[in-house]
């Protein structure tokens, strides 16, 4: 079995965003994965970052902290902010639902989880208010759909 790991962690500012989902994406390229599934890995890493910058710290110093695994060929990636955590996650899954934001002063669309549930293959959120939250997400690159 191959496996590789990869930590990284940087300021919950905006700026690092970029950084993140170039830096994820190239950790997976060992797979020689489509540019469909680097695009996939792109999206979901900035939505998972973009929102622990905006709704776990909301302006405020903090830290985000990303850990890939590869096994084999899947990828996994945890995302983890300490931030004020999600107040509905296990309640319903509202936070989780299309279109609905806490931020819309923003202009946030809400669709940020709905994007990393429709480009992985898995996606988990675990949450515990003024502790923080973790995104767990899994794709298996280069998987083939069943026609």
């Amino acid at each position: 079995m191959r496996k590789n790991e990869m930590y990284m962690s940087f300021l919950a500012d905006s700026v690092n965003e970029s950084l993140a989902r170039i830096t994820v994406a190239a950790f997976a390229m060992e797979l020689n994965p489509t540019m469909e599934e680097i695009e996939d890995i792109r999206t979901s890493v900035s939505e998972a970052v973009t929102n622990a910058i905006i709704h776990g710290y909301e302006e405020k110093e903090g830290m985000v902290e990303i850990h890939c695994v590869l096994l084999d060929r899947l990828l996994h990636i945890e995302i983890k902010d300490n931030g004020k955590g999600i107040p509905d996650v296990e309640k319903g899954e509202k936070a989780m639902e299309p279109l609905y934001t806490t931020r819309p002063d923003m202009d946030r669309s809400g669709m940020g989880f709905a994007f990393m549930e429709a480009f992985m293959d898995s996606v988990k959120v675990e949450s515990e208010l003024h502790i923080g939250t973790r995104i767990t997400m899994e794709k298996e690159i280069g998987k083939v759909e069943d026609e």
